[in-house]
């Protein structure tokens, strides 16, 4: 056995504890950019405590999923303003284009010299410089991963920038931040930190660290996701889901993910959708799929019992199979009303394309099973 655990130099988690981001920020550095989504005035209390600190800020906001020129226009809104740091405040579109930023402020040059797949592939030979992440939403665990996804309009692409040096170096999650997210934002986001639980577990790079911090978060969604998305101002259920989106993001930060996001990296550079909303429709199908081609290849597989334990503590029930666990997510699904991949534009006429693409993604590769292409047009299929 050998495996390697990465994250951010500090976590921070707890109700209320945006207010530590003042005096933490003040030790590194007198200015900031602060990146922020669409509406920067959420992130009003977050720029009184660095003035309180007398820490200067530049304000940069993401108004949709980063591109490319996203981190070009944003990465020089940062050096002509001077800035030593960058803190990213909201969900994982800001989170993504902080890490970027701060990566390109230390290692210079263009997005495209660092990117996977469509990219020179370089890689970032500095740490990025200081960095804090705090997510509004509870999701994509950016806060604690390494990578940062850029869409690329002319590649129709969405691609990593990567490196154990972009890890941020504090990682604030307060969950009261999320209380105010509407219900559709609760259900994607909420369903995307599932996926990030299940996904790693049972995953070919899964080790020790990964299946303890997976587990819990699949306990604490499967008791807490439904409550969140009828309940927007449950504490309990939000703390919940917010930890869930931590340990889903240094899960696959430390292990793979599969075919949900294998599916979901392309679909969204070839549609204008919410990462989190195809995640959502993908999940139950993918998880069918795996378990028809293990039971009919690979009988023997290790991932099968993976998938029993996944099925046991979503239901609760000790004596749950794979079915069982793939029927939940069916239902929750259905509960939380999750579109079907034909309302964001995929007719099958998309297929070989969204296939070809999906099947030399990243985290395609770690995937329980090898799917064909057959496989993948399987899952499409049942998702349209």
């Amino acid at each position: 056995m050998r495996f390697e655990f990465a994250t951010a130099t500090r976590i921070i988690f707890g109700t209320g504890t945006l207010r530590e981001t003042g005096p933490i920020a003040a030790g590194m550095g007198q200015r900031a950019l602060v990146v922020t989504g669409r509406t920067v005035e959420r992130a009003a209390p977050l720029l009184r405590l660095l003035g309180e600190q007398g820490i200067e800020h530049t304000t940069f906001s993401v108004q949709d999923e980063p591109t490319t020129e996203t981190a070009r226009l944003s990465t020089e809104r940062a050096r002509e303003a001077g800035c030593d740091m960058v803190i990213a405040f909201g969900g994982g579109s800001a989170l993504d284009t902080g890490k970027a930023i701060a990566a390109l402020l230390t290692n210079g040059g263009d997005p495209l010299d660092y990117l996977e797949v469509i990219g020179r592939g370089q890689p970032v030979t500095r740490r990025s410089a200081p960095f804090i992440a705090i997510p509004t939403t509870a999701g994509t665990g950016a806060e604690v991963t390494r990578n940062a996804v850029l869409a690329s309009p002319e590649h129709r692409r969405k691609v990593s920038l990567r490196s154990p040096l972009m890890l941020p170096h504090v990682a604030l999650v307060d969950p009261e931040l999320t209380h105010s997210l509407p219900p559709d934002i609760t259900a994607y986001t909420g369903l995307d930190a599932l996926t990030q639980v299940i996904e790693p577990y049972v995953s070919l790079a899964a080790n020790p660290m990964t299946d303890a911090l997976c587990r819990e978060g699949m306990y604490r969604a499967a008791r807490s996701l439904r409550r969140a998305y009828e309940q927007g101002d449950n504490a309990d259920a939000r703390e919940d889901m917010a930890v869930t989106s931590l340990f889903g993001g240094l899960a696959l930060a430390n292990a793979k993910l599969g075919a949900v996001h294998g599916f979901a990296g392309p679909f969204g550079g070839m549609f204008h959708v919410p990462h989190g909303a195809v995640c959502a429709s993908l999940l139950p199908h993918v998880m069918a799929v795996n378990v028809e081609t293990l039971r009919q290849r690979e009988p023997d597989s290790p991932a099968l019992a993976r998938y029993d334990t996944v099925a046991r503590i979503l239901t609760g029930d000790d004596t749950a199979a794979c079915d069982d666990g793939v029927a939940w997510i069916r239902d929750i699904c259905h509960a939380l009303k999750v579109p079907v991949l034909s309302s964001f534009g995929l007719t099958r006429g998309d297929f070989d394309t969204l296939i070809e693409k999906s099947a030399v993604s990243s985290s395609m590769k770690g995937n329980p099973i090898k799917l064909t292409a057959d496989d993948m047009r399987a899952i499409l299929d049942r998702a349209l």
